[in-house]
């Protein structure tokens, strides 16, 4: 696999200081939630709910919002019963686009997430009419500001890595999802600064967008992002630099 879309990366750091904090919040506790009942409320046998952790500090939420969220998934705390359903679909140009979903009403969700695909020039599809072109994999992404790349990229081969790339002053390293957390520690006590650490699903191809077509796949991508339902999408567009630089 080679190159990224950069789009991934683009949307965490939006995340981090979107005014929309509350929008930013609710999605997390979610995470915390799913995770939780998934998997059990001691992030130390649970690998999810320690990721999900991870993300409610990276975006200053409170702790006290932290365990609320974990205790409704564990059954603590009442609260709606809510499922996860991940949607595939194309984009404009072709592109495939993965929306992950945690909803208390699948119908509604659907509904919505098809009227954004439609509204796009895209359409929604069958289950694995799009996942098959991608994988699931850990991904760390680290700030190279005052970093040796060499050094670092080293650091995360031995630690694991299956790729490494480096573009616009930020490694990422890829691996395997059971090593993220050993990756993560490894760049880490480099005293290097870790942006994002996260399990994802990687495209194994790229769709190359014409310029002309760009700001229609960025549109569908950030209305997906926004819906309230959603929980991460994941796109295989390869977008011109001078269309991410607004977004």
């Amino acid at each position: 696999m080679s190159g990224h879309s950069k789009w991934a990366g683009i949307k965490h750091k939006k995340a981090v200081v979107d005014a929309k904090r509350g929008q930013t919040f609710t999605r997390v506790a979610r995470e915390l939630t799913v995770a939780a009942h998934e998997g059990g409320g001691d992030p130390q046998g649970n690998f999810r709910l320690r990721l999900a952790i991870q993300k409610a500090r990276e975006v200053n939420m409170p702790q006290d919002n932290i365990e609320r969220a974990i205790k409704r998934g564990t059954g603590e705390l009442s609260g709606d019963a809510i499922e996860e359903i991940r949607y595939e679909g194309y984009g404009p140009m072709g592109v495939a686009i993965l929306v992950d979903t945690v909803t208390d009403n699948r119908n509604r969700t659907v509904a919505a997430i098809r009227n954004l695909f439609h509204r796009a020039g895209g359409s929604l599809g069958e289950t694995n009419s799009v996942a098959w072109q991608f994988v699931r994999t850990g991904v760390v992404a680290v700030d190279l500001a005052g970093q040796d790349h060499e050094a670092l990229g080293l650091t995360a081969i031995e630690a694991g890595a299956d790729d490494v790339q480096i573009e616009d002053g930020t490694l990422e390293a890829y691996v395997a999802p059971e090593h993220l957390e050993a990756l993560r520690q490894a760049l880490q006590d480099t005293g290097a600064r870790v942006e994002r650490s996260e399990v994802t699903m990687r495209p194994t191809a790229l769709v190359e967008v014409e310029a002309k077509a760009a700001p229609a796949v960025v549109r569908l991508l950030e209305a997906l992002e926004e819906h309230d339902d959603v929980q991460a999408v994941h796109c295989n567009a390869v977008l011109p630099d001078d269309v991410l630089a607004g977004v």
